[in-house]
């Protein structure tokens, strides 16, 4: 007798459509590190795909910090932070973190994705509210199921529909509004200061996911608060490692208070192993590097200024972004992907975004500026996605 795990399984075959087209763009093996140009299948190829915005991951002082980490400590801790797996340099990145968002005390997490898991399922109860942007983070969705509070969705930016929503919310419950930015697939950054104002009319707390923010807007690259010196009104400031500051964890920033109470309730950081010493110390490395060079900042928007003038003087449909996440829609899921590998076979990687993820009217290919891209790069990268959209026959492209 057949089981019931099996027939689903089975049933999933829209990977294996896409892989006999010969389009799968996914778990593409990279053979070198996450620099400008990488090396996949022996050949050359422009990162376009890349989430280090800085390109700190190959930097000489991060790698020298994470292989004295892992000489002194040794290459993991062996427990939980609630147990055994607390270091005096985990401590001493929580208060570089604190002071750098400006917050009062931070807690790290192995993963940003914990992050949300952890905090958002336990900061509210069974008569409270989590209020999300549609457009969050897959983690913040996750978060939100494992909270026994209830949770509201509001249209994407959409401040009348967020103030419709909280309208309709009790006076004494709990209510949180969390959202992302800088969102990660559309590039657009939050409308923070409307939010502050909803969130002081209703009484609502504020939690922004700074993932794709931190490095990149605001000051020193603080994050979005700090983009609208807004900081003293946001509750909650999470962030990620994983791409600006070149490493792997998470974090949450607050007041000291929260912050004890959410380092013994959030189960994701109670019940997982720390962060280990090399990753710890690369991220200490990272904010040493931009406090010290905070040009690398600029660079990157100069980068990003040019790619996105390239790209709309060439007919690129590229949306609202307001970053160095360029959306280039194509609204078809077949030629979404196929612009991505006929990409890829001349030499640029870039990353396909289709549905479910996005409606499939919106699928499109997620570009992404890092600092240390040439103009010479980008001029050639966007010369080839001319080329593959005409190939393809993008409509949406003139």
């Amino acid at each position: 007798m057949r089981k019931k795990l099996q027939d689903r399984v089975l049933s999933f075959t829209e990977a294996l459509e896409i892989k006999r087209k010969g389009m799968y763009p996914y778990f593409r093996p990279i053979e070198s590190g996450q620099d400008t140009k990488v090396f996949i299948n022996g050949r050359e190829v422009l990162m376009f795909g890349s989430n280090s915005y800085l390109g700190l991951t190959s930097h000489p002082k991060i790698k020298e910090a994470s292989k004295k980490a892992i000489d002194k400590y040794g290459t993991g801790c062996a427990g939980s932070r609630f147990l055994n797996g607390t270091l005096d340099i985990h401590l001493e990145l929580e208060r570089r973190l604190a002071q750098y968002v400006g917050k009062e005390s931070a807690v790290i997490f192995s993963t940003g994705f914990q992050v949300n898991l952890g905090v958002l399922s336990c900061i509210t109860n069974r008569n409270d509210y989590l209020i999300l942007d549609e457009y969050n983070h897959a983690s913040i969705i996750d978060g939100s199921r494992l909270s026994f509070s209830r949770t509201i969705k509001y249209a994407h930016n959409d401040m009348e529909d967020l103030r419709a929503k909280l309208s309709l919310l009790p006076e004494d419950a709990a209510k949180v509004i969390a959202v992302d930015g800088i969102f990660s697939m559309e590039g657009d950054i939050v409308k923070l200061p409307e939010i502050v104002e909803l969130a002081n009319e209703f009484g609502a707390n504020i939690f922004v996911d700074d993932a794709h923010s931190l490095g990149v807007i605001g000051l020193n690259g603080a994050g979005t608060a700090s983009h609208f010196n807004l900081t003293d009104e946001v509750d909650l400031i999470m962030g990620t490692f994983s791409k600006s500051l070149a490493s792997l964890g998470g974090f949450i920033a607050a007041d000291e208070i929260t912050i004890d109470y959410i380092k013994h309730r959030a189960r994701s950081l109670l019940f997982s192993a720390s962060m280990t010493p090399a990753s710890v110390a690369s991220v200490l490395a990272a904010l040493d590097i931009i406090e010290e060079e905070p040009e690398i900042i600029d660079k990157l928007w100069d980068n990003t200024n040019h790619a996105k003038k390239l790209m709309l003087d060439a007919g690129f449909d590229l949306g609202a972004t307001e970053s160095p996440i360029l959306p280039i829609y194509i609204r078809d899921n077949d030629k979404t992907f196929q612009v991505t590998n006929l990409l890829q076979e001349n030499g640029v990687f870039v990353n396909p975004v289709v549905s479910p993820g996005v409606p499939s009217d919106s699928s499109l290919i997620r570009f992404s500026l890092m600092s240390t891209h040439t103009f010479e790069q980008i001029e050639e990268a966007v010369e080839k996605l001319v080329e593959a959209f005409r190939k393809v026959e993008v409509f949406a492209f003139k």
